[in-house]
């Protein structure tokens, strides 16, 4: 049975027999000093883009729609050019995700 990294969308997500159950994504708190984002169009349908160059890791880019849930339903394309976000730091990734 696989496992997953803990920087990984599907960590909590239960396996059974090799196959996924239902997503349980992790959650990311807001913060206080959670960066406001304005998507250009570098990182226009590219959250693994971003995700690498905030966090050097493009396995991260999952993190802004858990933490932009009214923002941002697909986490791909609904990354537009002009649509404000807020970013974790890395430290908070840190100690809620334990990477």
């Amino acid at each position: 049975m696989p496992s997953y990294s803990s920087a990984s969308p599907y960590y909590k997500t239960s396996q059974t027999q090799g196959y996924l159950d239902v997503s349980t994504f992790r959650n990311i708190s807001n913060q206080t000093d959670d960066i406001e984002f304005e998507i250009s169009s570098r990182y226009q349908n590219r959250p693994d883009l971003l995700a690498y160059d905030l966090y050097s890791d493009s396995n991260l880019w999952w993190v802004f729609a858990v933490r932009n849930k009214s923002v941002i339903k697909d986490p791909i394309y609904d990354m537009q050019a002009g649509t404000k976000i807020f970013l974790p730091k890395l430290s908070t990734l840190r100690t809620e995700l334990g990477i």
